[in-house]
């Protein structure tokens, strides 16, 4: 296993809660809809072409290294090409979003679901290669996978949802097949994101995107104890592993019993409370809420020194947002955003 090399960096030495200089930021989504460079190749290619291809995947990675100048970059992919490599008919429709022709909803659906997937996913890892080239160690590159709750919703409402309802019915009316689609969804991410890190990944998140649908016990039971799984199963020596889902201002005691070295929060907490309340050498990454940076320049100035403030002499702390970037925040407040944190914060 190559050490990490990345090691000395701010964003890796964040993560694993040892002192920086000041806090690194990066922001989810950051290779995005709010560029004009990103829809130039958009406008080309579709979503998933994107992905699959190694070298767009690279060209998209690379926009908010060049343009925003930010402290780590993110793979260009998306959470549901697990889901789509275990048989899933997956497309990508302009104001739709992602939908799955074929929802998984049966016993037969459910046995009918790959799992020896990664030659499928090979094109991620082929990406990771090109974009660690082109990064040539400036800064380093996050790898992710969605977690098993998360695809599974995806799969069975058959794209995005409200209120999540056929998904609740899965797993109040029947448990035990919601139990083997997440068992199935977890072997997948913990190959893929093994193969990620094998292929050069410096850091990985998991995101639970959907968790803050599920009451306590339902979060325990069918989120918790997957991502609990996964991460113990992770070759993740010198790679930390961020968690992050929306909920975690309530489930953050939750998921530190998962052993992850980064919880990302969203915007509805204290950060300062959270990092308190986790155990010693637990690192958070956020919080700020995306949409002040749709607000005027002093007033992000305002808030990103607010929380810079509130957070001040702690080890371990990752500025980012509390979820990602929308598509139509002006590009020049999110730069605006990137430049205060890089150059008063200290």
């Amino acid at each position: 296993m190559m050490g990490n090399k990345q090691k000395d960096s701010l964003f890796i030495r964040a993560a694993f809660s040892q002192p920086t200089e000041r806090a690194p930021v990066w922001m989810m989504r950051q290779a995005g809809r709010f560029m004009k460079e990103y829809w130039e190749i958009k406008n080309k290619y579709s979503f998933l072409e994107m992905c699959k291809t190694p070298e767009i995947a690279a060209d998209v990675t690379m926009l908010p290294v060049d343009l925003l100048g930010i402290d780590a970059a993110i793979l260009f992919s998306d959470i549901l090409v697990t889901g789509e490599a275990m048989g899933g008919d997956l497309s990508f429709t302009q104001g739709v979003g992602p939908r799955f022709a074929n929802p998984v909803r049966t016993t037969a659906d459910v046995a009918n679901l790959q799992t020896d997937v990664l030659p499928k996913l090979q094109y991620v890892a082929d990406a990771i290669k090109v974009i660690q080239e082109r990064l040539n160690g400036r800064i380093p590159l996050i790898g992710f996978a969605g977690a098993p709750f998360t695809v599974m919703s995806y799969l069975v409402e058959g794209g995005s949802s409200k209120n999540f309802k056929l998904t609740k019915l899965l797993i109040h009316n029947e448990p035990e097949l919601a139990h083997q689609l997440l068992s199935k969804i977890a072997d997948v991410t913990v190959a893929y994101l093994n193969m990620q890190i094998e292929a050069g990944v410096n850091a990985v998140q998991i995101f639970d995107s959907w968790a803050s649908a599920l009451a306590w016990d339902d979060y325990k039971e069918f989120s918790h104890a997957y991502v609990s799984d996964i991460i113990a199963r992770l070759n993740r020596q010198d790679v930390p592993v961020i968690s992050f889902c929306k909920g975690s201002s309530v489930f953050a005691p939750l998921m530190a019993e998962t052993g992850p070295d980064v919880i990302s929060v969203d915007w509805n907490a204290d950060l300062k409370r959270i990092k308190e309340s986790l155990p010693p050498g637990i690192a958070v990454q956020g919080n700020l809420d995306p949409h002040i940076l749709y607000a005027d320049k002093r007033v992000i100035r305002q808030k990103i020194h607010q929380l810079h403030e509130r957070m001040k002499g702690e080890n371990g702390f990752i500025f980012n947002l509390g979820h990602g970037i929308m598509p139509d925040l002006p590009f020049d407040h999110v730069k605006y955003a990137v430049d205060v944190i890089q150059n008063e914060l200290h």
